[in-house]
């Protein structure tokens, strides 16, 4: 099991971080150890001064698959959520003027936060999912699937042209605008639609 995660997948995210807009994905990993498990406690991190929360759509991959055309790529995935991807700006803003890997701000243990899966049913329309992220009940993130750069399926052709995608992988589909610091003593909550699928607190 693999977490392959997209950055850079919304525009006004792009912008808010001074990045450029990507002209193709932009795909980092996080391995499995980064899975914060069900009733497990989110501690802050004693390495990081400046940890941020990046809610995201989240598939879960259902089918073996290489090479995946993107027409076939919704036969590849049957299941979605919320997820959140805890970042160590203050380490990642460093790595990246080195020029160096983000993996010591983007993928160390408990980064990736995955809320309860939703089965997609037949008449789902993936081109327009609403979501929104709360930070002590204040929404801080609102997104739409129909404002990414890369739509899912663009995601899961270009993606498996380089990563075999296998059962039980997830998908980190990346984060709108809005991203911020975390605390101790915050209350996160992410939503899909009017459904919430992950709440946790910051210890």
């Amino acid at each position: 099991m693999k977490i392959i995660c997209i950055g850079r997948n919304y525009v006004e995210h792009a912008k808010e971080l001074g990045n450029d807009i990507p002209d193709e994905p932009v795909i980092f990993m996080k391995p499995k150890s980064a899975i914060i498990q069900p009733h497990t406690p989110f501690y802050y991190p004693e390495f990081t001064n400046e940890l941020h929360y990046e809610c995201e759509l989240v598939l879960r991959i259902s089918k073996n698959g290489k090479y995946i055309q993107e027409r076939h790529a919704s036969n590849y995935y049957n299941g979605i959520t919320v997820g959140i991807d805890f970042t160590a700006r203050d380490i990642q803003d460093e790595l990246k003027k080195k020029g160096l890997p983000w993996e010591k701000a983007k993928a160390f243990d408990n980064s990736a936060a995955i809320g309860k899966f939703i089965d997609i049913k037949p008449d789902f329309n993936k081109k327009n999912i609403n979501f929104s992220f709360f930070k002590n009940g204040e929404k801080v993130q609102q997104g739409n699937s129909g404002n990414m750069i890369f739509s899912i399926d663009k995601l899961i052709a270009n993606i498996s042209m380089y990563f075999s995608l296998n059962i039980g992988d997830f998908i980190f589909t990346g984060t709108p605008a809005g991203v911020g610091e975390c605390v101790v003593g915050d209350e996160l909550e992410a939503f899909l639609e009017n459904e919430s699928l992950l709440k946790m607190e910051v210890k």
